[in-house]
């Protein structure tokens, strides 16, 4: 076994291991911990690290093995929690010196769920500021870089849990999504990300941004995701939008395959502008999905269209809450949120009230398209990996805040609380990741996992790593 086999295996051999007594989880945060410290200072993936937490929490994970006690399913598993919820004790920052030195006092309901069944916490992962745009960089903590590439974006304000995903940092990765920001590291970093159904993993406390935040897992298999997503769903008295059905059986239902299923697939959502080289491995890896037992029809949604400007008021509407910061912060705050807070100021309540309804008519109009289809398959996003000092690629259009013109696949199913997932689908020819998303039904968790599974069978994609990762050894 190599040095970085232990930090990229995945979470469901490790528990098997570490339950049988073939390694201890002390040894493997050991390691873990050290390929952390040989990369971290050239990614920067983390908020705060916690070595010692780590390792008193892999120690207290033996001890609790040796005693024979029951043990769960993910005891002794190396695991990270982006820097948008509460771990008690530690740090929660949001990127944003706004909020630095503050310290949480509690567990938000997942990460307790996480910590009951024995996850070993390696620290809080970067975030753009208050996770507001899809580029991996905030005032307070700076550029996370993607693994494939030093100083390239690292995906939207889950990076650092992408860029640890791929790199090799423990095979769990907590990420939250409101316009794609699991989805988004997951296509830039070459790793699997699922944006649960809304509901289905619990906020506390609940988000003021009209039910779009949605948590979920990023890791390197399918399996591991729905060993997290497992844990972490599950109703919460304390989020009243939280689903009241248990989770399903995702680990053990994983391999049943899609034979069957109608899969429609869209290149561009019927407005989208995508970059040729991405689209030619997307349309690739569409094909895959022919020997699967299922037929792919081309198709062009007509709700496409009306998403851009929905999503822009609402995105820039729902900043204002930050605007009471700019007297005091606004020179330390990123200036492209600045901007994006003052481009709303002057909407009335007649107007928002206005778009509300036409969102409304937008999500029941998503929901009716799904009436036809079991599964969308898009691209994941517009284009590969580029500078992270940029908000958008120096060939496409510029604007002060909006990014979201090259990530228009995903916030359409924020707003429906659709399930969507990213599976890799290939590298472009500078060797930067490119990724397939599958979206399914509302509440069909399962049958989306599934579907990647099952992609992920055709077409393997674990055993790319990066050259950087192997550099610690």
């Amino acid at each position: 076994m190599s040095d970085t086999d232990l930090c990229f295996m995945p979470a469901t051999e490790l528990a098997a291991r570490i339950a049988r007594r073939d390694v201890s989880s002390v040894e493997v945060t050991t390691e873990v911990l050290a390929h952390i410290a040989a990369l971290e200072p050239t990614l920067n993936a983390f908020a705060t690290a916690t070595p010692e937490l780590a390792l008193e929490m892999a120690a207290a994970a033996d001890k609790k093995l040796a005693k024979g006690d029951s043990l769960g399913v993910l005891h002794g598993v190396p695991t990270t929690i982006k820097d948008l919820v509460d771990v008690g004790g530690l740090p929660t920052e949001r990127g944003s010196y706004i909020h630095k030195g503050n310290i949480a006092q509690n567990d938000t309901a997942f990460v307790s769920r996480l910590r009951t069944a024995g996850a070993v916490f390696l620290g809080k992962t970067t975030t753009s500021e208050f996770g507001w745009k899809g580029v991996s960089h905030s005032p307070l903590t700076g550029v996370t870089s993607n693994p494939w590439r030093v100083g390239f974006n690292a995906g939207a304000s889950s990076a650092g849990a992408g860029a640890g995903a791929a790199a090799g940092f423990g095979p769990l990765h907590h990420g939250s999504d409101g316009a794609g920001s699991i989805r988004m590291p997951a296509h830039f970093c070459g790793v699997f990300g699922l944006k649960p159904t809304f509901g289905r993993i619990p906020n506390v406390p609940v988000r003021n941004n009209d039910q779009v935040s949605h948590n979920g897992p990023l890791t390197r298999t399918v399996a591991d995701a729905a060993l997290m997503l497992g844990v972490m769903a599950g109703p919460e008295p304390l989020d009243h939008y939280s689903l009241e059905s248990p989770p399903a059986d995702y680990a053990g239902e994983l391999g049943n395959g899609i034979k069957g299923k109608r899969v429609a697939y869209s290149a561009d959502l019927g407005h989208a502008k995508v970059d040729e080289n991405i689209a030619a491995i997307v349309a690739d890896a569409v094909r895959a999905f022919d020997d699967l037992g299922v037929q792919v029809e081309s198709s062009s949604p007509a709700f496409g269209p009306d998403g851009p400007e929905i999503v822009r008021y609402f995105w820039a509407a729902h900043e204002l809450e930050l605007a009471k910061y700019l007297p005091e912060f606004g020179t330390r705050m990123d200036p492209g949120l600045v901007a994006c807070i003052e481009d709303a100021r002057n909407s009335s309540a007649v107007e928002y009230v206005t778009m509300r309804s036409r969102k409304l008519a937008y999500i029941e109009a998503i929901h009716r398209y799904f009436e036809e289809w079991d599964f969308l398959l898009t691209p994941a996003v517009s284009v590969a990996a580029f500078p992270a000092e940029r908000l958008q690629p120096a060939h496409w259009p510029q604007h002060d805040w909006d990014w979201l013109s090259w990530a228009e696949f995903s916030y359409p199913f924020n707003m429906s609380g659709n399930p969507s997932a990213i599976v890799p689908a290939g590298f472009t020819e500078d060797g930067l990741p490119v990724g397939l998303q599958i979206t399914g039904k509302r509440f069909d968790d399962l049958g989306v996992l599934q579907a990647a599974a099952a992609f992920e069978k055709a077409r393997p994609w674990a055993q790319h790593r990066p050259a950087l990762a192997n550099s610690s050894t």
